[in-house]
């Protein structure tokens, strides 16, 4: 039976109509909110590739979060920055001092229901920009950045982060910080693996945020290649089989494809990180005046929910009521 018989239009030809068959939207429990995290008091510097964003210490923070709280978010995701004099190794991250050690425990004892998250990386400390140690021929050193990786996560869990969440794609990673974890005492420790991420040319607003751009070369070499996806999958694989808790497929809304097939292949929860480029290419379309800005948001987190992410890693976070009501 087609047409005229059949008429789709009548399942969508009022908002009432509409409302008892399109899905809902993604709860706001689901979203994390990325953070970047500086040192000092009443620091609030507005990032400028990132509208709405902005680079705050931990005491502005503690208030920016008291609205963002109260609208049912599900949790924050660290990322800090050292001021300090930045070394070959980057031990700035792992220091017991440093900007994301101590606001951890502040978010936990202010918003106890937030899951606290924090990034695994090194390449906002280190002074060559590289996720890890540079060898003699100035590759990163795969297994040394792992040892030093699983300090910064040793140091986040002590602190009290309810997830730790390495980025910085180095082979055998999730292993290496597993092991860790668990041989200082913190085996309940969320590992959220950054499972399958690319190479990406949407990464450039997150590190003028983070100031963590590579000094020479690229990160190529140890991020998965976006005309590879096989292998990028295989990442995932592994990730879960070393021990990962979550996996996360970065970035998200050019990637929805390889984030439906990492759902179809695991039982683990899935995230996707709506990054810094795609969250600023809706801005600079809206203000340009070539669409709405709530609209096209609301439609590309949409996207994300469909395409089976349990997790959104999103900067829209603090905007849900404005999105969603």
């Amino acid at each position: 039976m087609g047409f005229p018989d059949v008429r789709l239009r009548r399942l969508r030809r009022t908002p009432a109509i509409r409302r008892l068959f399109d899905a809902p939207p993604p709860p706001p429990a689901k979203f994390v909110w990325p953070l970047f995290v500086v040192e000092g008091e009443r620091r609030c510097e507005p990032i400028a590739s990132m509208p709405g964003q902005n680079r705050m210490s931990v005491d502005v923070l503690l208030r920016t979060l008291e609205p963002v709280a109260a609208q049912g978010i599900g949790g924050v995701l660290l990322f800090g920055q050292t001021e300090g004099a930045k070394d070959a190794g980057g031990s700035g991250a792992f220091d017991a001092r440093g900007v994301v050690q101590r606001a951890v425990p502040a978010i936990k004892r202010a918003f106890p229901e937030l899951a606290v998250m924090t990034d695994v990386c090194l390449c906002a400390y280190t002074a060559h920009g590289h996720c890890g140690p540079l060898d003699r021929h100035g590759q990163v050193d795969n297994d040394a950045a792992n040892g030093l990786l699983a300090r910064v996560a040793v140091s986040h869990a002590a602190a009290g982060a309810d997830v730790v969440a390495p980025s910085a794609m180095m082979d055998g990673q999730v292993r290496s910080i597993r092991e860790a974890l668990t041989e200082n005492g913190f085996e309940q420790t969320l590992l959220m693996a950054y499972s399958t991420k690319f190479a990406s040319s949407l990464y450039g607003p997150f590190r003028d945020a983070e100031n963590s751009a590579p000094s020479a070369g690229d990160r190529k070499g140890y991020q998965a290649s976006y005309g590879h996806p096989r292998t990028a999958l295989r990442e995932s694989e592994f990730d879960e089989e070393e021990g990962a808790d979550i996996l996360m497929v970065k970035p998200a809304l050019f990637y929805l494809d390889v984030l439906a097939e990492v759902r179809r292949r695991t039982d683990l929860p899935v995230a996707a990180y709506n990054v810094s480029g795609e969250y600023s290419m809706i801005h600079a379309a809206a203000e340009r005046g070539w669409g709405d800005l709530h609209a096209m948001a609301r439609e590309s987190l949409a996207a994300l929910d469909r395409a089976g992410a349990d997790l959104l890693l999103s900067y829209w976070a603090p905007l849900y009521r404005d999105l969603f009501g």
